[in-house]
């Protein structure tokens, strides 16, 4: 190590629910990441997002004091703030007036003060988070089937399958990491298969031996079909409600499957058979299933054929929950949904209420369920909240029928946001503003998909007045008059939960780390990540359930007997089903990815995917612009036509917000409808119309400095290395007025061409490019990476006009690989001299060779190529 470097830290990524260790090491220049080789999740590996954590840790834009109705304050006078407003609202209306809204974000020691906050003092379950709108159907599902919300299996299990199930999972995409071991266990093992579920060819169905491209929300019958045609083994005696689970699949013959679902009998048969056949089968499901009016039966459709065939808690074997944040798992551990008590006790258990309350020594506990979120918003617009406090979350964006939910943040009385950027689509309603500290420097823990306790460890310091969530809750109810939140620091608020997890239990209930009482602050820092449960003098237990023994009141699995809700039918005027989510490399509201140069590159703008028959009968084609829209609002977002989406489906991506775009929060358009069972809203099913957007005038900018909002009807913002870049159009054909709004007096010299309509301009400042435009009448036809390239140079101002790369030098194209910044272009050409293959285009390029969540990607480039054969059709062999 060099003289006076400072070494690097262990710590765990914020984003995936994967858990990658991340070793981080502050530098003169910013910071320094790589991934983790000790850490069991990822063994080194690290997505492209993971990768540019070190570009999202500046202060630029932070939220760094606190802030009373728009003015900077005190801290004293911000807590002060808050704990009378929920004081007084709690006098004058009961506990169940005040509510918090917390997030997958959070880490567990600030889930659980906030839990303990809400439900042992306050006296309210009104706490709730951003993971209802990801794994509550899971939990449901998994409370019904196990009485408990244990996730049975490990990631190993993914590797050790003979055949991988993946169920409305997108995998590539959403858990690079994870995916890439499932890749590197089958190159070892090329008889291990694959199967994909989704309506959507993605690049997770790229990997699959076969994909079931089933029509939207039809996952109980292509299941309960399974379960009627799987054979039931000895197991099914540690289970009950079979018979009920097997009559109700039993209308689910292969037709009849083949007619709910749109798929082939063939496809289906083949399915099935491979899965009756294959001992170590996996399924691992996510958001396509979760986010549906029917998530919970889906869960349990699919956990209904690993109890009959007894396929769980084994290697190799059992159903697997992908989970969304890097601590869904932990909020779930420390209560933080408004149905569940802390350390996965029941709210509705008066012995585990008393538990609870003996530990706190909390004055009063609730006693009944809080509103879940849906419910919960609806109650903040109607007046029933008076004080609401949002935690590192946004829900302005993130929440079905969005503007309502902006409109209730306007409504309610008193609003308090804690956060780490100083402006989102919610924290600009808040009457107090609070600065809490972000990755890199706070300290806890988070859980991953497979139970695994992992530290979150600070390697800079807070800046500004920033701080950790935990302390700020704590001054909040210690200023309410509470006692019992005096810690020192996040290792005695673990201590308290560990201890808390293992009061009364002896093995009745599953989530136990009383083995991790009295780390004390040495052996919190030091603690290695860990699966649960840990308990105080017991075995390591790595798996749940081989032995038969569940957490119901009998002892035995619960089968549930699943019921299919066939689709909304599609109405005249809204004849299109829209599916949202996420791309490669943004996470949530883009609060941290948006700040990545890295991350931007390969989409910088929201996109609406649709079938190319469908754009043809709408008049759309690729790259133009098109309004999707219902009853409840619209959006504006880039046409992608692709054979990729199901004709009469759409996909737009969640990330964009009223921050980064001009009209683009997809969930405006969802409607609030939930699952009976869990709260869980429908994300993936809205109702809308698409039709052409005829702009007068389209344009692509970038520039050293920041533009102000613009007016424009359309724009997407993104960060470029050097500055900023902006892709807009507008309604109003005034090239000037569009050069004044973006520029404002700086000087831009450039050309126009008057028949064609096209004007280009750059600005020059000593010497160095500081900014350029492009206008057309038509989506503006530049190199995006050549002025992009230019800007913050000393390139001359031709070569920037020119808007392509000067003859001999190679234009990279969208960029393909965000791991080493490799474009299309150069992939093709490599193609062209012969690498015909993946493997080969990365051992030309380096393309592909890290996180792999390009090889998709460029799979395609080569089956595109004129020489290409043909992708070779999925099927089972």
């Amino acid at each position: 190590m060099d003289a006076g470097a400072r070494p690097s830290v262990a710590t765990t990524c914020p984003y995936c629910g994967v858990g990658c260790g991340v070793l981080a090491r502050p530098e003169a220049d910013g910071v320094a990441v790589s991934g983790d080789p000790n850490h069991p999740a990822n063994l080194g590996r690290l997505c492209a997002k993971g990768m540019a954590l070190g570009e999202t840790v500046g202060l630029e834009g932070r939220l760094l004091h606190p802030a009373v109705a728009g003015r900077r304050a005190s801290w004293e006078a911000a807590i002060a703030a808050v704990a009378d407003a929920f004081s007084h609202a709690i006098a004058a209306h009961g506990p169940d007036a005040v509510a918090l809204y917390g997030s997958g974000q959070l880490l567990t020691e600030d889930y659980y003060v906030a839990n303990k906050f809400m439900k042992g003092f306050v006296g309210s379950a009104n706490i709730d988070t951003n993971s209802r709108l990801c794994m509550a159907s899971s939990v449901a599902g998994h409370k019904r089937a196990f009485g408990a919300d244990t996730v049975p299996g490990t990631y190993e299990d993914l590797e050790a399958a003979d055949l991988l199930v993946l169920v409305g999972s997108n995998l590539a995409w959403c858990h690079p990491v994870l995916f890439q071991r499932v890749m590197a266990a089958k190159a070892l093992r090329p008889a291990m298969r694959i199967v994909v579920i989704d309506p959507r060819k993605t690049a997770t169905t790229a990997a699959a031996d076969l994909h079931l491209a089933l029509a939207p929300d039809t996952d109980v019958p292509l299941f309960a079909g399974l379960l009627n045609h799987v054979h039931p083994t000895p197991f099914l005696a540690h289970t009950e409600g079979s018979a009920e689970a097997l009559e109700a699949a039993a209308r689910w013959t292969i037709p009849a499957v083949a007619a709910a679902t749109s798929l082939s009998e063939g496809a289906i048969a083949a399915f099935y058979e491979a899965f009756a056949e294959t001992e170590k089968t996996v399924t691992v499901y996510s958001q396509g299933v979760n986010q549906s009016a029917c998530g919970t039966d889906k869960v349990n459709a699919i956990l209904n054929v690993h109890l009959s065939t007894g396929r769980i808690g084994r290697p190799g074997m059992g159903p697997f929950s992908a989970t969304g944040q890097p601590n869904a798992m932990g909020g779930r551990e420390v209560g933080g949904l408004a149905n569940m008590l802390a350390c996965h006790m029941e709210l509705g258990n008066a012995a585990h209420r008393a538990i609870v309350q003996r530990h706190w020594a909390a004055p009063r506990m609730a006693s009944a369920p809080g509103l879940k979120a849906v419910d919960l918003f609806e109650a903040v617009h109607d007046g029933r909240i008076k004080a609401l406090w949002v935690m590192a979350t946004n829900p302005s964006a993130s929440l079905p029928d969005a503007a309502r939910v902006d409109e209730a943040l306007k409504r309610v009385p008193f609003l308090a946001v804690s956060d780490v950027v100083a402006s989102t689509d919610t924290l600009r309603h808040a009457d107090v503003a609070l600065p809490a500290a972000a990755w890199g420097e706070k300290d806890g823990t988070v859980t991953n998909s497979e139970r695994r306790v992992s530290r979150q460890r600070a390697f800079l310091p807070l800046p500004g007045e920033a701080r950790p969530d935990w302390a700020i809750i704590s001054d909040v109810a210690t200023a309410m008059g509470f006692d019992g939140f005096n810690y020192t620091g996040p290792h005695e608020i673990f201590d308290e939960h560990a201890a808390l997890s293992a009061a009364d239990n002896n093995g009745t209930r599953d989530f136990d780390i009383g083995g991790l009482v009295g780390l004390g602050r040495a052996g919190y820092d030091r603690l290695a990540p860990q699966q649960w449960p840990i308990r105080a003098g017991a075995p390591p237990k790595t798996r749940f359930f081989a032995d038969g023994r569940f957490y119901t009141p009998s002892g035995r699995a619960q089968m549930v007997a699943t019921h299919f809700q066939p689709p909304q039918k599609r109405a005249p005027r809204y004849p299109f089903v829209l599916n949202t989510g996420r791309v490669r490399d943004q996470w949530h509201t883009m609060t941290r990815t948006g700040r990545a140069p890295t991350l931007s590159a390969h989409i910088a703008e929201p996109f609406v995917e649709i079938h190319p028959d469908d754009a043809a009968a709408i008049g759309v084609g690729a790259a133009d612009l098109a309004v999707v829209e219902n009853p409840r609002g619209r959006i504006i977002v880039r046409v992608l036509v692709t054979a990729r989406q199901r004709r009469g489906n759409l996909f737009v991506p969640i990330h964009w917000t009223d921050e980064t775009s001009a009209c683009a929060r997809v969930d405006a358009l969802v409607d609030p409808v939930t699952d009976p069972h869990s709260g869980q809203p429908a994300l993936k099913s809205a109702r809308v119309a698409v039709r052409p957007f005829r702009p007068a005038l389209y344009g692509f900018a970038v520039s050293t400095t920041a533009f102000a909002r613009p007016p424009f009807a359309y724009f997407a913002e993104a960060p470029v290395p050097a500055g900023v870049a902006m892709e807009f159009a507008a309604l109003d054909a005034d090239a000037n007025a569009a050069l004044k709004t973006l520029f404002g007096d700086r000087r831009l010299d450039g050309v126009t061409d008057q028949v064609a309509g096209t004007h280009r301009f750059a600005a020059m400042a000593h010497g160095r490019v500081t900014g350029a435009v492009f206008l057309a009448p038509a989506p503006v036809a530049v190199s995006r990476a050549h002025v992009i390239a230019a800007l913050g140079t000393d390139a001359p101002l031709s070569a920037v006009l020119a808007g392509r790369p000067p003859a001999g030098v190679a234009d990279p194209g969208p960029t393909v690989c965000t791991c080493f910044g490799v474009g299309a272009n150069p992939i093709r050409a490599a193609i062209a001299d012969g690498a015909t293959t993946v493997e080969a285009v990365g051992a030309c390029l380096s393309a592909g060779t890290n996180c792999g969540s390009c090889r998709a990607e460029i799979a395609q480039l080569i089956a595109a190529a004129p020489s290409a054969k043909g992708a070779r059709e999925g099927v089972l062999s």
